[in-house]
């Protein structure tokens, strides 16, 4: 039976992808939020209006992106810090794994040995896997992850699709 190969490169190339996440590998966490654009900027009622056509959303979309990428990063994580407030129990879940994960890392590969308890690094962080795996399950992981997804979605693209150009970038497109 002969293997399906489905080209990757053919169904990427469009969407560009990889010269879009080029830039976050290259920039420090500093140097990312370097750009945010004031509050005032960011949140201008004035310049809110409904597009015309989707052309015209398209374009307002390309351009906001690009203008305020560090503002809309910063809602993400602000977002994303209110779900974990509002889910206690992934809240703890996560503490739990990586309060597990830095005390290991702390036995440097050593067996922990306690009175006449001995065990081995890989049952360690196989019964830490095993307990904080069986808590994500327990814990609504994939709805808050869905429902950030869905929340960051709808308040950056609606900022962007709504958000107008200036006037100075409206009429620099447009042949004299």
């Amino acid at each position: 039976m002969a293997r399906i190969q489905i080209p990757l490169d053919a169904l990427t190339s469009r969407l560009n992808i990889q010269d879009r996440f080029s830039g976050f590998r290259n920039t420090s966490l500093s140097n990312r939020f370097s750009n945010l654009r004031p509050v005032g900027e960011f949140l201008d009622f004035k310049r809110v209006s409904k597009p015309v056509n989707f052309s015209e959303m398209q374009s307002r979309v390309n351009y906001n992106l690009g203008q305020f990428s560090s503002n809309y990063l910063l809602v993400f994580f602000v977002l994303s810090f209110y779900a974990l407030i509002t889910t206690p129990l992934l809240l703890f879940d996560i503490a739990l794994l990586v309060t597990g994960l830095w005390i290991l890392g702390r036995l440097g590969g050593e067996d922990l040995v306690i009175g006449t308890f001995h065990a081995t690094s890989s049952q360690l962080y196989t019964g830490l896997f095993v307990v904080t795996g069986i808590l994500f399950l327990i814990a609504p992981t994939f709805s808050t992850v869905l429902w950030l997804l869905g929340a960051s979605g709808v308040v950056i693209i609606g900022h962007a699709a709504l958000m107008d150009k200036p006037i100075d970038e409206a009429f620099s497109g447009e042949a004299v």
